[in-house]
């Protein structure tokens, strides 16, 4: 898909062969306007420097992750949201400039490519301050946004429930509001007071970051509402006992195809990055017949915003709040070890550590795309850590899915109690109690229609079994 980039920026600019869908809409919906023509610049810095990586404080520069790899992600992401891409130059970076992130060579080629080229925006693969952005969109005068701007546009346009749109907007909110600089020249003065007696009064600025602050408080506050309803729902899926396993995973590891095949649910899944932003909850039998509840939850991504982190928080606690957790790879994926360690980055965010978790398992996706010598190795690499051996599937094939409900289910088991159970031919409010509130593992009745039930359920619910059942329950060892 690559051919290997050059050492100037103008031969780097045609050293990035895009995508065959380069241009394309990425999945999106039709749209009669011409999309517009962008260039995606990744400034990336050079082999060496590792310790001034650490100076400078840019997480970009300490990742492992080739530089080629992370501008075919960025081309990515902006033809999720139906942009044109015609150029993609990586740009070598040797250190951070305060004015305009770049030095000034490589500003004025840059400049010089989107003249040539009728570029109405550029993306910048990487964080930059309100100045650096003001900066470099006067210099091309081309509108700019970075990394973080361009996450927000495609979440702003994936959200489809009132909770995703109000997350998605207090996280533009937040992002606009330290940009407000770029968007007044003239900064004027509103008069204060009454007649001429008033003074100067407050900035244009300063009454729009006021404005921008009142909308978040409101923002916030119906999102705590949302956040309680979720707390209400958690607190009546609890008095059922169906576990809740949730999964996790880098953007377009295969989440949404996985959770459609073990829920025959219809969640839309599509070959890009952020296909689906609601998170999604099915309930699905296991092969012994439990149930549990399915959540399928946003994709993570590398330097993913904090403030969309902070915002999706309340749709994040379906993670934290898991019994298992399952952290869904794209094996057949060049840098799938990257994205491991981006997608575990986030999770200690969110305060799950994925090293001594005992509720994560990895599900190793995507095997259909492996030769059989790369599926061996995979298989070889999965058997060599000392617990926890992932499973490999295809989503797509169905290919070992079989395996991940077994997986689950005997995960699931650690630490739970089985019990016999016998029951009389009239009760059958008893057998349906069993169904509704434990795992049925195996079921008998004799010719005199008594009832023999092999169960499973958590420790916190024996007690309430033996209480239901007295001595019709014995544990079963």
């Amino acid at each position: 898909m690559t051919s290997r980039p050059e050492a100037g920026i103008g031969a780097l600019s045609h050293g990035i062969s895009l995508p065959h869908n380069a241009g394309g809409n990425g999945g999106a919906p039709p749209s009669t306007e011409a999309p517009t023509r962008t260039l995606v610049a990744g400034p990336y810095f050079t082999a060496g420097p590792r310790r001034k990586a650490a100076e400078t404080g840019s997480i970009q520069a300490a990742r492992e992750r080739p530089r080629e790899a992370r501008i075919i992600e960025a081309i990515g992401l902006a033809q999720a949201i139906a942009l044109e891409v015609v150029a993609a130059p990586i740009v070598p970076l040797t250190k951070i400039r305060p004015a305009t992130y770049l030095g000034k060579g490589n500003v004025a080629e840059l400049a010089a490519l989107v003249d040539e080229k009728d570029i109405g925006l550029v993306i910048m693969d990487c964080a930059l301050s309100p100045v650096q952005q003001r900066n470099l969109e006067k210099a091309f005068a081309a509108k700019v946004i970075d990394r973080t701007g361009l996450i927000l546009e495609i979440f702003g346009q994936r959200a489809r429930t009132r909770e995703g749109t109000l997350q998605v907007e207090l996280a533009h909110l937040a992002y606009q509001k330290s940009r407000l600089v770029r968007s007044w020249t003239h900064l004027e003065r509103q008069r204060g007071g009454f007649g001429f007696l008033g003074g100067p009064g407050e900035t244009q600025i300063e009454a729009d970051r006021r404005l921008i602050e009142e909308r978040m408080t409101r923002i916030k506050r119906e999102l705590e509402g949302v956040k309680r309803t979720r707390g209400l729902h958690r607190k009546s899926r609890r008095a059922v006992p169906y576990p809740v396993v949730a999964l996790v995973g880098y953007t377009n590891a295969g989440k949404s195809t996985l959770f459609n095949k073990l829920t025959n649910a219809g969640v839309a899944a599509e070959d890009m990055l952020f296909a689906t932003l609601d998170p999604t909850l099915r309930k699905i039998a296991l092969p012994h017949g439990g149930q549990l509840i399915l959540s399928d939850t946003v994709g993570f991504i590398s330097d993913l915003p904090t403030m969309l982190i902070k915002a999706f928080r309340a749709t994040l606690e379906e993670v934290l709040e898991a019994d298992l957790v399952l952290h869904v790879r794209d094996i057949s994926h060049d840098d799938s070890e990257a994205q491991r360690a981006d997608v575990e980055a986030i999770l200690r965010d969110l305060g799950i550590d994925a090293a001594n978790d005992r509720r994560r398992m990895e599900i190793w996706n995507k095997c259909d795309l492996l030769d059989e010598a790369a599926l061996a190795a995979a298989r070889m690499r999965g058997q060599q850590g000392s617990h926890d051996k992932p499973v490999i599937v295809s989503a797509l094939t169905g290919q070992g899915v079989d395996e991940v409900l077994s997986a689950i289910e005997a995960r699931l088991a650690n630490g739970r109690m089985i019990f016999d159970v016998t029951l009389d031919p009239a009760n059958g409010a008893g057998l349906h109690w069993l169904h509704e509130n434990a795992e049925i593992m195996w079921k008998d009745t004799e010719p005199d229609g008594i009832v023999h039930v092999r169960v499973r359920l958590p420790p916190e619910r024996s007690d309430l079994l033996l209480r239901k059942f007295h001595a019709a329950a014995t544990r079963w060892v």
